[in-house]
Protein backbone atom coordinates (compact mmCIF):
# COMPACT_ATOMS: atom_id res chain seq x y z
CA UNK A 1 0.00 0.00 0.00
CA UNK A 2 2.80 2.23 0.78
CA UNK A 3 4.21 1.47 -2.47
CA UNK A 4 1.21 3.00 -4.64
CA UNK A 5 0.92 5.66 -2.05
CA UNK A 6 4.59 6.72 -3.12
CA UNK A 7 3.72 6.52 -6.79
CA UNK A 8 0.33 8.46 -6.61
CA UNK A 9 2.01 11.84 -8.14
CA UNK A 10 4.05 9.63 -10.50
CA UNK A 11 0.48 7.96 -11.91
CA UNK A 12 -1.36 10.92 -11.55
CA UNK A 13 1.80 12.59 -13.51
CA UNK A 14 1.23 9.88 -16.20
CA UNK A 15 -2.42 10.00 -16.60
CA UNK A 16 -2.82 13.60 -17.16
CA UNK A 17 0.17 13.99 -19.41
CA UNK A 18 -1.86 11.40 -21.54
CA UNK A 19 -5.08 13.07 -21.73
CA UNK A 20 -3.48 16.79 -21.34
CA UNK A 21 -0.33 18.01 -21.91
CA UNK A 22 3.27 18.07 -19.68
CA UNK A 23 1.96 21.74 -18.42
CA UNK A 24 -1.42 20.13 -16.04
CA UNK A 25 0.47 16.67 -15.29
CA UNK A 26 3.13 18.90 -13.80
CA UNK A 27 1.02 20.94 -11.69
CA UNK A 28 -1.25 17.66 -11.21
CA UNK A 29 2.55 16.48 -9.73
CA UNK A 30 2.91 19.36 -7.36
CA UNK A 31 -0.65 19.00 -6.22
CA UNK A 32 -0.84 15.69 -5.90
CA UNK A 33 2.55 15.51 -3.69
CA UNK A 34 1.15 18.45 -1.56
CA UNK A 35 -1.97 16.03 -1.04
CA UNK A 36 0.47 13.40 0.20
CA UNK A 37 1.85 15.53 2.60
CA UNK A 38 -1.54 16.88 3.97
CA UNK A 39 -3.23 13.08 3.84
CA UNK A 40 -0.44 12.25 5.90
CA UNK A 41 -0.12 15.29 7.81
CA UNK A 42 -4.18 14.67 8.52
CA UNK A 43 -4.06 11.49 9.72
CA UNK A 44 -1.35 12.24 12.35
CA UNK A 45 1.48 10.19 10.34
CA UNK A 46 4.95 10.79 9.90
CA UNK A 47 6.03 12.43 7.13
CA UNK A 48 9.61 11.22 5.77
CA UNK A 49 12.21 13.48 4.57
CA UNK A 50 12.25 11.76 1.54
CA UNK A 51 8.66 12.94 1.16
CA UNK A 52 10.02 16.65 2.39
CA UNK A 53 12.84 16.68 -0.19
CA UNK A 54 10.44 15.27 -2.83
CA UNK A 55 8.32 17.81 -2.81
CA UNK A 56 10.96 20.68 -2.43
CA UNK A 57 12.55 19.37 -6.01
CA UNK A 58 8.69 18.63 -7.64
CA UNK A 59 7.57 22.46 -6.50
CA UNK A 60 10.84 24.09 -7.52
CA UNK A 61 11.34 22.04 -10.95
CA UNK A 62 7.78 22.00 -11.59
CA UNK A 63 7.24 25.54 -10.97
CA UNK A 64 10.03 26.70 -13.21
CA UNK A 65 8.63 24.06 -16.09
CA UNK A 66 4.86 26.43 -15.54
CA UNK A 67 6.18 29.73 -15.02
CA UNK A 68 8.34 29.45 -17.74
CA UNK A 69 6.83 27.09 -20.29
CA UNK A 70 9.92 25.16 -20.70
CA UNK A 71 9.35 21.19 -20.31
CA UNK A 72 13.31 20.78 -19.95
CA UNK A 73 12.79 21.41 -16.00
CA UNK A 74 10.31 18.78 -15.40
CA UNK A 75 12.86 16.37 -16.85
CA UNK A 76 15.55 16.87 -14.72
CA UNK A 77 13.51 16.98 -11.65
CA UNK A 78 14.06 13.18 -11.37
CA UNK A 79 17.24 12.73 -12.13
CA UNK A 80 18.06 15.95 -9.51
CA UNK A 81 15.97 13.43 -6.31
CA UNK A 82 17.71 10.34 -7.44
CA UNK A 83 21.37 12.47 -7.30
CA UNK A 84 20.26 13.54 -4.21
CA UNK A 85 19.79 10.09 -2.58
CA UNK A 86 23.04 9.19 -3.54
CA UNK A 87 24.78 12.14 -2.44
CA UNK A 88 22.67 12.13 0.86
CA UNK A 89 23.93 8.20 1.05
CA UNK A 90 27.70 8.78 -0.24
CA UNK A 91 27.73 11.38 2.51
CA UNK A 92 26.70 9.53 5.14
CA UNK A 93 29.52 6.97 4.41
CA UNK A 94 32.44 9.00 3.77
CA UNK A 95 31.78 12.62 5.57
CA UNK A 96 29.81 11.22 8.83
CA UNK A 97 30.98 7.52 8.62
CA UNK A 98 27.38 6.74 9.15
CA UNK A 99 25.71 4.07 6.73
CA UNK A 100 22.24 5.80 6.20
CA UNK A 101 20.96 2.68 4.46
CA UNK A 102 21.77 0.79 7.96
CA UNK A 103 20.04 3.52 10.10
CA UNK A 104 17.02 3.21 7.98
CA UNK A 105 16.63 -1.03 7.78
CA UNK A 106 18.52 -2.11 10.86
CA UNK A 107 15.29 -2.74 12.64
CA UNK A 108 13.93 -4.47 9.96
CA UNK A 109 16.87 -6.70 9.23
CA UNK A 110 19.98 -8.04 10.61
CA UNK A 111 23.11 -8.24 8.14
CA UNK A 112 27.12 -8.65 8.80
CA UNK A 113 28.68 -4.65 8.44
CA UNK A 114 30.09 -6.16 5.24
CA UNK A 115 26.93 -6.67 3.62
CA UNK A 116 25.67 -3.19 4.87
CA UNK A 117 28.29 -1.53 3.28
CA UNK A 118 27.91 -3.51 0.03
CA UNK A 119 23.96 -2.51 0.51
CA UNK A 120 25.07 0.76 0.75
CA UNK A 121 27.44 1.54 -2.31
CA UNK A 122 24.52 -0.65 -4.37
CA UNK A 123 22.21 1.99 -3.26
CA UNK A 124 24.36 4.87 -4.36
CA UNK A 125 25.41 3.66 -7.51
CA UNK A 126 21.26 2.51 -8.46
CA UNK A 127 20.44 6.38 -7.94
CA UNK A 128 23.65 7.06 -9.88
CA UNK A 129 22.76 5.40 -12.49
CA UNK A 130 18.94 5.71 -12.46
CA UNK A 131 19.60 10.08 -12.61
CA UNK A 132 22.19 9.37 -15.47
CA UNK A 133 19.21 6.79 -17.32
CA UNK A 134 16.65 9.27 -16.62
CA UNK A 135 18.54 12.43 -18.34
CA UNK A 136 19.13 9.83 -21.34
CA UNK A 137 15.79 8.94 -22.16
CA UNK A 138 15.00 12.75 -21.20
CA UNK A 139 17.45 14.30 -23.64
CA UNK A 140 17.75 12.30 -26.25
CA UNK A 141 13.94 10.84 -26.92
CA UNK A 142 10.97 12.10 -27.07
CA UNK A 143 8.85 13.82 -24.23
CA UNK A 144 6.14 10.68 -24.64
CA UNK A 145 9.06 8.60 -24.36
CA UNK A 146 10.13 10.02 -21.40
CA UNK A 147 6.78 9.84 -19.57
CA UNK A 148 6.40 6.36 -20.58
CA UNK A 149 10.17 5.79 -19.19
CA UNK A 150 9.26 7.78 -16.17
CA UNK A 151 7.04 5.37 -14.95
CA UNK A 152 7.37 1.86 -16.53
CA UNK A 153 11.09 1.94 -16.79
CA UNK A 154 12.02 3.53 -13.47
CA UNK A 155 9.51 1.40 -11.71
CA UNK A 156 11.17 -1.58 -13.52
CA UNK A 157 14.37 -1.07 -12.96
CA UNK A 158 13.66 -0.06 -9.93
CA UNK A 159 11.39 -3.51 -9.07
CA UNK A 160 14.31 -5.14 -10.80
CA UNK A 161 17.14 -4.06 -8.07
CA UNK A 162 15.05 -4.15 -5.30
CA UNK A 163 14.74 -8.10 -6.74
CA UNK A 164 18.40 -8.70 -7.46
CA UNK A 165 19.30 -7.15 -3.54
CA UNK A 166 16.60 -9.48 -2.01
CA UNK A 167 18.21 -12.42 -3.48
CA UNK A 168 21.94 -10.87 -2.80
CA UNK A 169 20.80 -10.56 0.78
CA UNK A 170 19.31 -13.92 1.12
CA UNK A 171 22.12 -15.69 1.71
CA UNK A 172 22.17 -13.72 4.77
CA UNK A 173 18.42 -14.35 6.80
CA UNK A 174 18.57 -17.17 9.30
CA UNK A 175 15.71 -19.40 9.24
CA UNK A 176 14.30 -19.53 12.76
Amino acid sequence: MKFLFDLFPVILFFIAYKVYDIYVATAVAIAATFAQIGWLWFRGRKIDTMLWVSLVIISVFGGMTLVLHDEDFIKWKPTVLYWAFAATLLGGSLLMKKNLIRLLLAEQMQLPEVAWEKLNWSWIAFFAFMGAANLLVAFNFSTDDWVNFKLFGGIGLMLVFVLAQGLLLSKYIEEK
